[in-house]
């Protein structure tokens, strides 16, 4: 049997439009943030994000929740055998729409 391509692990991707999907997973961790910053986020907009693959892959997600108020998080998806929910794993507040999304 073939083996599977190993994956390095890299650095971030280059930073991209936000998609369906990137949308998706920052509203499936947005009620983890809301409960560490015991506040809520009418508005929600991924905007735009970059991933990692480790063991699994990290999203960096700048997500609009106020008119000038972004917030970076870092979610991390385990691989799909691992069959384990997403992880908001850090979160920055208080961006604006110019802060580039770095690791952290």
């Amino acid at each position: 049997a073939m083996s599977a391509p190993r994956v390095l692990c890299g650095g971030p991707s280059e930073t991209r439009a936000a998609t369906a999907e990137i949308q998706a997973i920052a509203d499936k961790v947005k009620s983890q943030l809301e409960e560490k910053e015991n506040k809520k986020y009418p508005t929600f907009k991924a905007m735009e994000y970059k991933s990692q693959v480790v063991a699994g892959t990290n999203y960096f997600i700048k997500v609009q929740v106020a008119d000038d108020d972004f917030v970076h998080l870092r979610v991390f998806q385990s691989l799909p055998h691992e069959n384990k929910a997403l992880a908001l794993h850090n979160y920055q507040t208080n961006k604006t729409k110019q802060d580039e999304l770095a690791y952290f």
